[in-house]
């Protein structure tokens, strides 16, 4: 099935969360806490201002992008978990580039 989002609305695929912590332990699937993070799969046209002109949004798909806690509705698409939020709800853009690295 291909799914389309509308207005300002992105698809995101969260991220793997670890299965161990840091010290070993491995995490029961009951108690992990679910990434904030992930991957934009498909984002709508844009919402529109006041006079009716489109604004397009600022993510693409792609984009790895941190996101709240509650943010989101969760799907099942094609039997794959997935998330449907406004891009509003999206906090900002995660630069995975060697550059990026390199900077930090």
């Amino acid at each position: 099935m291909k799914f389309r989002p509308l207005h300002d609305r992105v698809v995101i695929r969260r991220a793997e969360g670890d299965i161990k912590s840091k010290g070993g332990i491995i995490i029961p699937d009951n108690a992990k806490e679910k990434p904030q993070e992930g991957e934009v799969i498909a984002v709508g046209p844009g919402s529109r201002d006041e006079s009716g002109k489109l604004i397009p949004l600022d993510v693409k798909a792609g984009d790895a992008v941190l996101f709240g806690k509650w943010s989101g509705a969760e799907v099942k698409i094609d039997g794959e978990d997935l998330l449907i939020m406004k891009e509003t709800d999206i906090m900002g853009i995660v630069d995975k580039t060697e550059a990026a690295k390199k900077a930090a």
